[in-house]
């Protein structure tokens, strides 16, 4: 075909009777726009050998269509990108942003330069940016608070930050797991986890509610600063119990992985879960099920999460209000601790 005859955007678009902005929507397979509309106009510019020019077209809208999203792992906390409960949110994540034609550009805190601003937004890089985490009080999320560039945060709502963030209520779920272990008869329960990290500390003051209204003793000397992983989950029980303390009938760890991991260590020690120490995580993560003992624990509820992540992001983007929101979280009770 002739240069000259070459189909256009704007000539796809007359042919299918809509707009511009609706066709290029539509051939990206955009869920705003109806599956009847996306049908004609895919079928038009399929008929005509039509494609469109990527290049082009973020070259004219000055948009990437990309998300960047960004892991916050500290090297110190040995937590890596396969975790489980981020491979969860991510993977939601992930196809939502394909929902809405964008791509997904995934880094983690341990590679990322230091001026997010600057290498994605300035560079066009990325529209905006997914921050999975708030590390402990990391100066380059609260510095983007005060740039041009779109993000959300999955975390805790920190009053003295003007970020969006969209996180569960860790607070209300530290109080489930510790008020569910007491409910099972546990009165001296450890808490496994660093309360550096936003979203610990609010679990660590969760667990002290329940133990205030079950007028039971906040014992500091029970708060083991564990990090996200199941070593860690492990030594840091198996230190705990050889050399401190050995009368703790509970454990509320602030992760599922840690909760693993401190169950390996009571099952080579022969020590019966739940009957003389029960346990309970946090997150909910497919494996958590299918152990054995099966690890009761907190769910979040990932999905929601993710897909509000990407909402609230777009929303961002198009200079449309949005606000940070609390999703709400529930004990799921399986073996480890129904005594």
């Amino acid at each position: 075909m002739n240069k000259k005859n070459l189909m256009t955007l704007a000539d796809i678009a007359k042919l299918a009777n809509v707009s511009t902005s609706t066709a290029s929507r539509a051939l990206r397979d955009n869920p705003v726009i109806k599956q009847s509309t996306r049908d004609l106009v895919q079928g038009i510019a399929k008929e005509h050998n039509f494609k469109v020019n990527v290049t082009a077209s973020k070259l004219r809208t000055q948009k990437t269509n990309t998300i960047a999203v960004v892991v916050m792992l500290e090297r110190k906390s040995g937590q890596v990108i396969s975790d489980p409960f981020l491979m969860e949110i991510l993977g939601t994540i992930a196809d939502e942003l394909t929902k809405f034609g964008y791509d997904m550009l995934l880094t983690t805190t341990k590679t990322a330069t230091h001026d997010w601003y600057s290498y994605y937004y300035e560079s066009k890089r990325a529209d905006g940016l997914i921050i999975i985490g708030q590390g402990e009080h990391d100066q380059r999320v609260e510095s983007l608070a005060n740039t041009k560039l779109p993000f959300v945060v999955w975390g805790t709502e920190i009053h003295e930050n003007s970020y969006t963030t969209i996180g569960s209520d860790n607070r209300k779920g530290g109080f489930l797991a510790v008020q569910h272990l007491i409910k099972q008869g546990c009165r001296r329960i450890a808490f496994l986890g660093d309360i550096n990290h936003n979203e610990v500390e609010q679990r660590w003051l969760g667990y002290q509610d329940a133990l205030k209204e079950a007028d039971l003793p906040i014992e500091h000397g029970l708060q083991i600063k564990t990090d996200f992983t199941s070593n860690d989950g492990y030594s840091k029980l198996r230190d705990h119990l050889l050399i401190e303390d050995q009368g703790i009938d509970g454990i509320f760890a602030v992760s599922d992985a840690i909760a693993l991991g401190a169950s390996k260590y009571l099952f080579e020690q022969n020590i019966d879960v739940p009957q003389k120490i029960a346990i309970i995580g946090f997150d909910d993560i497919a494996m958590s099920e299918f152990c054995s003992p099966s690890l009761s624990t907190i769910k979040q509820n990932t999905a929601a999460g993710g897909r509000l992540l990407v909402k609230i992001l777009l929303n961002k983007i198009n200079q449309q209000p949005v606000k940070s929101q609390l999703l709400d979280v529930e004990v799921v009770q399986r073996q480890s601790s129904s005594r």
